[in-house]
């Protein structure tokens, strides 16, 4: 079990990483925005370039962000219903949705993400805009961000069993079931 805790800290290391670039992705983007707004209305001058660079950020910030998120358990799920459980009960549901849903579900967008990926690379695919961008580092995402997402299910995956069997502390939000 230590070799699998190696591993997932390793994965969580990787997915802070990627989560650091989705950080500063929405900051620029958000900059390269305004600075638009701004040329436009006060100079009159526009680019699809600047509008698209803001699509691929976005998209940057939003794959490869969604591993942290579910690195720090803050991902979307029924808190009405799923507070009502122990600890215990809470990590196996988590185990269930991991392995029954997310992981086969990331394997079918990895599966899906990388041929249209490889083919935007591979023909240097333009963007049909007057001074659009070449596609490919935008459709990059979509199989990085996949991968990331199921490298994390794993680590997370590891940590909710090394829980279970008293292996590992970690701060998962289990709290008593609601009275």
């Amino acid at each position: 079990m230590n070799g699998l805790l190696k591993l997932s800290l390793w994965i969580d290391g990787i997915n802070d990483r990627f989560a650091w670039i989705a950080k500063w992705a929405v900051l620029l983007s958000c900059v390269i925005s305004a600075g638009n707004a701004a040329v436009r209305y006060l100079g009159g001058f526009s680019s699809n370039g600047l509008l698209e660079i803001q699509w691929y950020l976005f998209a940057a910030c939003v794959m490869l962000g969604a591993a942290q998120v579910l690195r720090v358990n803050e991902h979307v799920r029924v808190d009405v219903i799923y507070g009502r459980f122990s600890g215990r009960i809470q990590a196996l549901l988590d185990l269930a949705g991991l392995c029954c849903f997310l992981l086969p579900v990331m394997v079918v967008m990895i599966y899906f993400a990388w041929p249209l990926f490889v083919k935007m690379l591979l023909t240097g695919e333009m963007s049909s805009n007057a001074g659009g961008l070449i596609r490919w580092p935008a459709m990059l995402m979509l199989p990085l961000g996949f991968t990331l997402v199921l490298l994390q299910g794993l680590s997370e995956i590891i940590k909710r069993l090394a829980w279970l069997t008293h292996r590992y502390e970690a701060d998962f939000h289990y709290e008593r079931p609601l009275q």
